[in-house]
C-alpha cells in the first residue's frame, strides 16, 4: 500500500461511525452484511449510512454485492492487511527484537 492510499484509508476510518460501521462488518465477517440491516444495527438512518458506506468504499475498505434488490457490505481484508503492513513497514529498523512483542503472523489470513 503507498502512502496516498493510506491517507485515503485512516481519513475514512477518522469519524465514529465509519469506524463503528466498519468494526461491525469486520464482527460479522467476509459474507457480508446488507446495509439495511447495518443501518438497523447501528441505528443510523439510511441516508446517513449510504454516505458513511460510499466513503469507506471509496478509501478500498469495503466491498459491495448485489443479492437480489440488496447490496452486501463486506471487509476488504486484502486492503486491511496492506495497511497494517505500511504502517509497520520496516518495523523497528529491522530489529527483530525490538519488535517480538507484535504478532504478525495472522495478518495474512483474517480469523473468520
Amino acid at each position: 500500500m503507498n502512502k496516498d492510499l493510506a491517507i485515503d484509508a485512516f481519513a475514512a476510518l477518522a469519524h465514529d461511525a465509519r469506524l463503528s460501521v466498519f468494526r461491525l462488518l469486520v464482527q460479522r465477517g467476509p459474507e457480508g452484511t446488507p446495509a439495511m440491516e447495518l443501518g438497523r444495527l447501528l441505528d443510523l438512518k439510511p441516508s446517513t449510512l449510504s454516505g458513511h458506506l460510499s466513503v469507506l468504499k471509496r478509501a478500498g475498505l469495503v466491498t459491495t454485492e448485489r443479492h437480489h434488490r440488496e447490496i452486501h457490505y463486506a471487509p476488504n481484508f486484502e486492503a486491511v492487511n496492506g495497511l497494517v503492513l505500511f504502517l509497520l513497514d520496516d518495523c523497528c529498523g529491522g530489529d527483530a527484537t525490538a519488535c517480538a512483542g507484535l504478532n504478525l503472523s495472522h495478518l495474512s489470513a483474517p480469523k473468520c
